[in-house]
């Protein structure tokens, strides 16, 4: 199962950070190939994305949520996913994000593709506009400060 690691900092306050990625409708306007992200209920997404030029959709369940800390997520349906994005508060007005996401991959092209990086630099590039989306707006768009218990 292919696994990417990727970090940034952003210079806003952690709290922001986190408000804004709790927008996960939102997520298209940084997410490259991410078409649609529909939140269900407060611990249900389902996501629609073009990926290597086909039509992918999935659900996911966030797992677990704690303000201003982490967000961890899996797939519930399609292809196989999952992973947790956490907020490191580096002073008051600078955040590390730090992520990490692990799925299936199918056929020799996706194999290919994480192999050689390419799945890595999309998720850079995708972090690299959350950085400019943020920063440029200095507040979120909205937040959720609910908790999500960690699942059994």
């Amino acid at each position: 199962m292919p696994s990417i690691e990727q970090s940034i900092e952003v210079e806003v306050p952690v709290s922001t950070a986190y408000n804004q990625w709790t927008q996960f409708e939102e997520f298209p306007s940084f997410m490259d190939g991410v078409d649609e992200v529909k939140q269900l209920d407060d611990t249900h997404l389902h996501w629609v994305a073009s990926i290597g030029g086909h039509h992918e959709e999935w659900d996911a369940e966030i797992t677990e949520q704690t303000p201003d800390q982490r967000i961890a997520w899996k797939a519930t349906t399609g292809k196989g996913n999952a992973g947790v994005v956490t907020f490191h508060s580096l002073d008051a007005d600078r955040t590390k994000i730090m992520l990490q996401l692990d799925w299936e991959s199918e056929g020799m092209v996706e194999a290919l593709g994480a192999m050689l990086g390419q799945d890595d630099r999309k998720v850079k590039g995708d972090l690299d506009r959350f950085k400019e989306l943020i920063e440029s707006r200095g507040a979120e768009s909205g937040a959720w400060r609910g908790e999500v218990g960690q699942s059994a």
